[in-house]
């Protein structure tokens, strides 16, 4: 029978972040069990790439103050590229509602360390993108250190460094099985050959995690949540040294992307399931929303073959599940992101490593983000949800 001190049950940016700080911290006998044939083909392949440390909560501000960083220092610590491109994230309030959330959000990111955010007044908005209709812009936030990440050139460096140190990585493998004994798990049954023996799991299934979970005897309050993406055609209009941008009345956001732009929104009228097509339709919703802030974005040409959907992995309180079960002795969640799965995988990577390792870890409370906090009423909702 194989055997592994801990199995890794999805290859993603997630999975393969966790495996570099499990092996980097001298775990060697590491498995990374990936059901596609190649890596990247669930969640990472398909995100927006963005990273932000303007977020409403400690515990997520905190996620992304080790994250970023990580992002930048990434080629000279694992020697590929992370594609982090310090553009910045800007906010654009249109109400004193969303003003005040932002002054709110901004307080407690300064009170966090983080140093590179700061409220805007209406002229500094317009400065920034005049290409924007300013006349109900009440004011913004901006963090320089914000921006965009290549996610399948990061799970690639992760994987190859987490290789290079002992882990293993076996594709085109689905998990059909969780063994388990009266102290906890004892092997993890495969669609390739033998249940492979070990004592610790962590489950970095994305969208897939409950069915994951489930296998181990847990009910794993995560759901998936389609999110498509919409590029555009080549466009110049619109500088591609610009930020990423958030219309806060209507949640649309854009971004530099290659030639053109990159287009999101969610659509309050999504429902949760495993929807991975392109709705043709999302097309004219969300060019009504680009050019109510935009204008000039009735110039920009779509073209909808090249649009693309993708799955968020969605938790009551929209932050992630970190940690071991309860329960079940060496069932690990690293779970329901939330859609900042990518820019919280360093963060994400070292917490479970440590946890796994240590039993603690000093990153963050991780007590905050542990699957009892459901049960015990202890939700923290994370707002700042794009």
């Amino acid at each position: 029978m194989t055997t592994a001190d801990v199995v890794i049950v999805g290859g993603g940016i997630v999975g393969a972040s966790i495996a570099y700080q499990l092996t980097k911290a001298g775990c060697r006998n590491v498995l990374i069990l990936e059901r596609e044939a190649h890596q990247g083909k669930g969640s990472t392949g398909k995100s927006m790439g963005g990273v932000r440390a303007q977020f409403s909560t400690d515990v997520s501000i905190q996620m992304s103050l080790y994250s970023i960083p990580f992002f930048r220092d990434f080629e000279d610590a694992l020697g590929h590229p992370s594609g982090y491109c310090a553009q910045g994230y800007l906010f654009v309030a249109a109400s004193s509602t969303h003003l005040n959330y932002l002054r709110a959000n901004h307080a407690r990111q300064a009170a966090m360390g983080l140093t590179t955010a700061r409220l805007l007044d209406p002229e500094d908005v317009t400065r920034m993108v005049p290409q924007l209709r300013s006349d109900d812009i009440v004011g913004g936030s901006f963090c320089s250190t914000d921006g965009f990440v290549d996610p399948y050139s990061i799970m690639t460096g992760f994987t190859l460094r987490a290789i290079d140190q002992g882990a293993r990585l076996e594709r085109d493998v689905t998990v059909t099985g969780i063994q388990k004994d009266v102290r906890g798990i004892t092997a993890v049954e495969t669609s390739q050959g033998g249940p492979v023996a070990t004592r610790i799991v962590v489950n970095a299934a994305g969208a897939w995690a409950s069915q994951i979970a489930g296998m181990a005897g847990l009910d794993l309050p995560v759901e998936p949540l389609r999110r498509m993406l919409v590029p555009t055609e080549p466009f110049d209009k619109i500088a591609h040294s610009a930020p990423m941008i958030i219309d806060m009345s209507t949640g649309f956001h854009f971004r530099p992307e290659s030639l053109g732009l990159l287009l999101a929104w969610n659509d309050p009228e999504e429902t949760p399931g495993f929807k991975t097509n392109f709705d043709r339709a999302f097309v004219e919703k969300i060019l009504t929303h680009a050019v109510s802030r935009v204008p000039v974005l009735e110039e920009v040409e779509v073209n909808p073959s090249r649009a693309w959907a993708g799955l968020y992995e969605m938790t009551p309180d929209h932050h992630p599940i970190l940690g071991e079960a309860p329960g079940i002795a060496g069932f690990y969640c690293a779970n329901g992101f939330s859609g900042h799965g990518v820019m919280h995988s360093p963060a994400t990577g070292k917490i479970l490593a440590d946890l796994i390792l240590k039993g603690s870890t000093e990153l963050i409370d991780a007590r905050l983000l542990n699957y009892s906090r459901f049960a015990e009423g202890r939700l923290i909702e994370e707002t700042a949800v794009l």
